[in-house]
């Protein structure tokens, strides 16, 4: 009975670290946006949504296959997310922060609206079945292991892209001193779109490694959405480290909480786990003393 029970313990801390993959691909989409632009984007999970219905029209309705509609989805998002900053971002940049929050909340509810009018409420399935894979009397899902294995390498590319290009050091520079940066010469509104356009390609990322694992329909952003902003949260707002630290911590709590009740109750854990560290380390996991 031990035995079965250490499998099963092992099967879910297993699936709370290919969880974390994904959950820290999104906190990383979100933290970048913050860390640069120090705006927060409530409806980065409907940017996601959006994608997941790109997805299965273009795999379910002009037939191209999953691998030829990954980076359209991807280009698409991308631009999604920098026609964002132009519509609405831009023009508040400095307006007080609870301005910018109603904004983009306000485009939470308007995609969530145009999803439910033009999609319908109905759950949508890409259709496509992905084999199970045993080992030593555990089950591991492929959609979760390829999920994994694709948000590691988006990281590793993001990573690449900030430590390697001059467009990747002006980000990094700006999140750290945006006045000083201006004063040097760099143009803060292209790093900025820029920065939102890579926020919506890992967005369109996510959203095409999430239509494997979930139904399309237009709420399923309040599955992933929430978990993020609290991930960011609880990791430091723009503290890249801390939201993956985070995500994987969130990961695990929900997966064993699952193992030992239901999946709800994981998530009421990783909730209660997050009010407690809020009065421990208000400021993050990872945050600096000062």
């Amino acid at each position: 009975m031990t035995d079965i029970f250490d499998i099963y313990l092992l099967e879910a801390m297993v699936n709370g670290i290919l969880l974390g993959g994904v959950l820290a691909l999104l906190a990383l989409g979100l933290n970048l946006i913050f860390g640069v632009i120090d705006v927060t984007w409530i409806c980065y999970a409907e940017l996601v949504m959006i994608g997941m219905y790109g997805m299965y029209y273009l795999v379910q309705y002009f037939g191209l296959p999953y691998y030829a509609a990954a980076p359209i989805t991807i280009l698409l998002v991308a631009l999604l997310g920098a026609l964002l900053h132009l519509l609405v971002i831009a023009p508040l940049l400095s307006a007080p922060p609870i301005n910018q929050l109603l904004a983009t909340g306000g485009v939470l509810f308007i995609l969530q609206s145009v999803a439910t009018v033009a999609f319908g409420i109905d759950f949508r399935n890409l259709g496509i079945r992905l084999p199970v894979l045993q080992f030593a009397d555990m089950h591991f899902s492929y959609s979760r292991l390829l999920a994994f294995a694709a948000a590691l390498i988006g990281m590793v590319l993001v990573y690449l892209f900030m430590t390697r290009t001059y467009v990747g050091t002006a980000i990094r520079a700006i999140s750290q001193d945006r006045q000083i940066m201006a004063l040097m010469g760099v143009d803060t509104r292209r790093i900025y779109l820029i920065t939102s356009a890579l926020g919506g390609a890992l967005a369109g990322l996510a959203s095409c490694l999430l239509v494997l694992q979930y139904d399309v329909h237009p709420f399923v952003g309040l599955s992933f959405g929430p978990i993020t902003f609290l991930i960011c949260v609880l990791g430091g707002l723009g503290n890249f480290l801390g939201g993956f630290v985070a995500a994987f911590v969130f990961a695990e709590i929900i997966s064993l909480g699952g193992l030992f009740s239901d999946l709800e109750w994981g998530y009421v854990l990783a909730f209660a786990f997050f009010i407690i560290m809020m009065f421990i380390k208000p400021a993050g996991l990872l945050a600096r003393r000062s």
